[in-house]
C-alpha cells in the first residue's frame, strides 16, 4: 500500500514550502512514485501593487524577498524604466551593480555556510546546543578536526556577511532593503570617500573568498565525489543576464542566454509562460507574464499549491548560478549537487573582483565618477497608453523578472504626466 509522507516545513530554506512523497513497493523494491512540491502561503504582491504609483514598485516589490530584495529593486526599476524609455547616467547604473554585487556575495556566503555546509558536517562534540541539537548523523559526515575548522569558517563567515552588507549600505542606504533605487539611476551621489571605504571592506571579502569560500567548497566537492553524480535534473538552464556593463545594457558581466542540453541558445521573453493547472489561481494556464494574471481561487478542484510552474516555450529550464556560470561560459564542468555548490563560490568571486580588481586599477569602482549626476527622474509619456514593460534581470538564486503595465495620466492642475500601476507579475527564480 502507498504511503505518503509530508515533509513540513523543510529545515534551512527561505520561504514557506511543503513537501509531499508518495512511496510505494514496485517490483519488490520501495521506490517514490509520487512527489509535489507545495507553495503554502499566499503572496498577492502582484494585486497589492495594483492602482500604486508606478515609482511605489521598487519600493514595494523589494519586500517579495528578505533575502534578495536588491534583484526586486532592479527587476521592477528595469521594467519601469522599459516601460518610460528612460536610461539611468552611468554613475547609476554601476552603483547599482556594485550594491547587487554586495547583495550576491552575502546570499552566496550565506547558502553555503549558514544553509548547505551543515548537512556535511557532524557537529558533535563542536555544537552540542540547539538548534545543532538533536542531530542527524551518518557515517560519511566530516568529522574530526576539519569539521572543527569549518564550523569556525561557519562563525567567520556570520562576521564577513555582516562586512558585505555595510559595505553595499554605503551606496544602498541599508541593506538590505536599499532605499536608494528608482526608476531613473540610485539616489546616491559617489563622494571621494565612500569608493575607499567600500574599497577597504571589499579587500577582506575578496581573501575570505579567495582563501576561505572558494577552498572549503572545492574541499567539500572532493571529500563527497558521489555528489557530482547526482542531481542533474533537467539539464537545461536558463539566465536573463546581470550586471550591465554598458548603458544601453547589451553588454552584461554574466550574460543571457540558454543552454538547451546541448547547446547555448539565445532567450526570446514571448515565450515565457506560467502554468496554473495544480495551483490555487483562477487564471488561463500559459499566460506571457505581460498578460498575466493573479486570481486567487482557494478551493480549485485538483489544485495544491499557491506557486505558478513557469515555462519556456513549454519546457522546464534550471535557473540560478551554475545556469549563469554555464551560459557565460565560465563553468561547464557538470551539472550536479556539487556543481551548483562550486559554480556558486566561483560566481561571488568573478563577482568581487568586477567591482574592484585584483591591483586596484580597474573595475566598477574605479568607473565611478565622483560628483556627476547617479539619477535623471524619468518624464513619463502619455502616448502610447497604457505603457508595457519588461525588467529582466537575475536573483542570487536565479532568473528573475518582472512585467508591468502603466496607465500615464495628468493630474488636475499639472502639466506633468504620472503613471498608475494597472497589471504587475512576478516571475521569482524560485518558482
Amino acid at each position: 500500500m502507498a504511503t505518503t509522507f509530508t515533509i513540513d516545513p523543510v529545515t534551512r530554506i527561505e520561504g514557506h514550502l511543503k513537501i509531499e512523497v508518495t512511496v510505494d513497493t514496485v517490483d519488490n523494491q520501495q521506490q517514490v512514485v509520487n512527489a509535489r512540491s507545495c507553495g503554502v502561503m499566499f503572496r498577492g504582491f502582484e494585486k497589492i501593487l495594483i492602482n500604486h504609483d508606478a515609482f511605489d514598485a521598487p519600493i514595494i516589490s523589494q519586500r517579495i524577498c528578505g533575502v534578495c530584495p536588491v534583484s526586486h529593486a532592479t527587476a521592477s526599476c528595469l521594467s519601469l524604466e522599459n516601460a518610460f524609455g528612460a536610461t539611468p547616467p552611468a554613475n547609476g547604473r554601476i552603483l547599482r551593480n556594485l550594491i547587487l554585487g554586495a547583495n550576491y556575495i552575502q546570499s552566496h556566503i550565506l547558502h553555503f555556510y549558514h544553509l548547505a555546509a551543515m548537512d556535511y558536517i557532524n557537529t558533535q562534540g563542536i555544537l552540542d546546543m540547539a538548534p545543532w541539537t538533536p542531530r542527524f548523523i551518518t557515517p560519511d559526515m566530516i568529522s574530526g578536526s576539519l569539521a572543527q575548522t569549518l564550523v569556525s569558517h561557519y562563525v567567520q563567515a556570520l562576521a564577513i556577511r555582516r562586512k558585505v552588507h555595510q559595505m553595499g549600505a554605503l551606496f544602498g542606504g541599508k541593506l538590505p532593503h536599499p532605499a536608494s533605487f528608482m526608476p531613473g539611476g540610485c539616489l546616491d551621489v559617489p563622494s571621494t570617500e565612500k569608493p575607499a571605504a567600500f574599497r577597504v571592506l571589499l579587500d577582506e571579502i575578496k581573501q575570505f573568498i579567495d582563501t576561505v569560500f572558494v577552498p572549503d567548497t572545492q574541499a567539500l566537492k572532493d571529500l563527497f565525489p558521489q555528489y557530482s553524480e547526482i542531481g542533474r535534473g533537467c539539464g537545461k538552464l536558463l539566465a536573463y543576464g546581470v550586471f550591465d556593463l554598458n548603458d544601453a545594457g547589451t553588454s552584461k558581466l554574466l550574460a543571457r542566454g540558454r543552454y538547451n542540453g546541448t547547446s547555448i541558445e539565445p532567450l526570446d521573453p514571448a515565450v515565457i509562460a506560467e502554468d496554473v493547472k495544480y495551483s490555487w489561481f483562477s487564471s488561463p494556464s500559459g499566460l506571457n507574464p505581460s498578460v498575466g494574471e493573479t486570481e486567487a481561487d482557494r478551493y480549485k478542484e485538483g489544485a495544491y499549491s499557491w506557486t505558478k510552474a513557469p515555462r519556456y516555450n513549454g519546457q522546464v529550464y534550471e535557473l540560478g548560478p551554475l545556469a549563469r556560470m554555464w551560459v557565460n561560459g565560465d563553468y561547464r564542468n557538470g551539472i550536479s549537487v556539487m556543481d551548483r555548490l562550486l559554480a556558486r563560490a566561483l560566481e561571488a568571486q568573478k563577482i568581487a573582483y568586477a567591482m574592484d580588481s585584483a591591483d586596484h586599477t580597474s573595475g566598477w569602482l574605479n568607473e565611478l565618477s565622483v560628483g556627476a549626476p547617479s539619477y535623471s527622474k524619468p518624464t513619463i509619456p502619455t502616448v502610447p497608453n497604457p505603457l508595457n514593460g519588461i525588467g529582466l534581470t537575475e536573483a542570487p538564486r536565479g532568473a528573475l523578472g518582472h512585467w508591468s503595465t502603466i496607465s500615464a495620466y495628468i493630474p488636475a492642475g499639472s502639466t506633468t504626466a504620472k503613471g498608475k500601476i494597472l497589471r504587475y507579475q512576478v516571475i521569482t527564480p524560485t518558482s
